[in-house]
């Protein structure tokens, strides 16, 4: 978590409202391997990390609630019993989300004001709007005495998205902010919600994510358009989702499902393979077929589920001639964000400058960036 961060919001809050606020924190998340699993109940592997989004909050005897997103420099009054989702409303969606289903779970609220800061860069595929649902719920819980569950917790941000975002995503990214632990990855079951520690132990690498600085957003049609395609494969397996099937079934729908959506159910089912053998590779230490996993997986992505693009393409081609890197793929729902890189430790910086300067002459634009820890999950930080 960014010290610096932490007072500059609290800084501001007091300036403004003249109080001392609670201060919470959720972390955004790397996904090592498991991409779009999760909202076929099946497996990811997740971890939180040192990244995140920070609130400030205090009750107040006002008749509104007041939001300022600081990054944006934009803010955002409501009333508790006046929530619906604001068209085009963008991260204001994501706050009263969490708010109206809060209130929906039977929890009473009154009046608060509120500011959110972070060190997410949006549309990264590190998560930044599930470490926002998160700061903000486990926040209110605190300051308002709740007794919120982390399960119900994650729960109520997940329904924020589905209701108020308009995002059908799953529960991987909710829970890993809620539930991360420092230097350790979670095997999460997505059906069962029950996830097994697995510590990391890199050796002499290091995960390093490069951000195509292409900004993606989920709340468009591509991302809910294949959870409708997974659902109308499962439906015709009469399975309850694509966790429970094989390859063998998905293949004997070869007449009946277009080409297009037999590749990306194909892929959920060999992604949900991949990452319990990731686990196993990671606990065997054998650092060079988990790398191999990760190319598997961008291919998967890029070829079966098609949510890649020609930038993440290129940041992952680049490193396959490199000895240094051990496997590289992109990370998150698509369409842009970061790829992430098991590399030596020894070849970052060269790496970075090789890459970078290779990238703008293609792309005629930076990419970014950054070190991530395996790090703790939500938390008061001040109180």
């Amino acid at each position: 978590m960014n010290k610096e961060l932490a007072l500059h919001i609290a800084t501001e809050f007091q300036d403004q409202y003249h109080a001392t606020p609670l201060l919470s924190f959720a972390p955004g998340r790397i996904n090592i391997i498991g991409e779009h699993t999760d909202y076929n109940d099946g497996f990811v592997f997740p971890a939180a990390i040192d990244k995140g989004v920070i609130a400030a909050m205090n009750r107040t005897d006002n008749d509104l609630c007041t939001v300022t997103a600081l990054n944006l420099d934009e803010s955002h009054q409501f009333k508790l019993h006046q929530l619906s989702p604001i068209p085009n409303g963008g991260w204001k969606n994501y706050v009263i989300g969490v708010v109206a289903e809060i209130q929906k779970f039977g929890k009473e609220l009154s009046h608060f004001n509120l500011m959110i800061h972070g060190d997410i860069p949006q549309g990264s595929g590190m998560s930044s709007s599930a470490a926002l649902e998160n700061s903000i719920v486990f926040g209110l819980n605190s300051l308002f005495d709740l007794k919120l569950t982390k399960e119900e917790m994650i729960l109520i941000s997940q329904k924020a998205e589905h209701n108020y975002a308009g995002v059908q995503c799953g529960i991987m990214d909710q829970y890993a902010s809620m539930f991360g632990q420092k230097d350790a990855a979670l095997l999460l079951d997505c059906r069962t919600l029950e996830a097994s520690s697995i510590p990391i132990d890199l050796k002499d690498h290091t995960l390093l994510l490069v951000n195509s600085n292409v900004s993606h957003s989920l709340a468009d049609s591509a991302y809910n358009r294949r959870r409708a395609i997974c659902e109308r494969v499962s439906k015709l397996l009469s399975i309850r989702n694509l966790r429970d099937a094989n390859e063998e079934q998905v293949l004997g729908l070869i007449d009946s499902i277009t080409s297009e959506e037999l590749s990306m159910a194909l892929y959920v089912v060999q992604e949900n393979q991949r990452v319990q053998k990731a686990v196993e590779l990671l606990q065997e230490n054998n650092l060079n077929e988990l790398g191999q996993l990760l190319y598997q997986t961008h291919k998967g992505l890029k070829d079966q589920y098609q949510v890649s693009c020609e930038e993440l393409d290129f940041l992952v081609d680049f490193t396959k001639d490199r000895s240094s890197v051990l496997g590289a793929r992109m990370m998150g729902g698509g369409f842009g964000g970061c790829t992430l890189n098991l590399i030596h430790q020894d070849d970052v910086e060269a790496f970075e400058q090789e890459i970078s300067k290779a990238y703008k002459l293609a792309f005629l634009k930076e990419c970014a960036f950054y070190k991530v820890t395996p790090s703790k999950g939500a938390r008061i930080i001040a109180n």
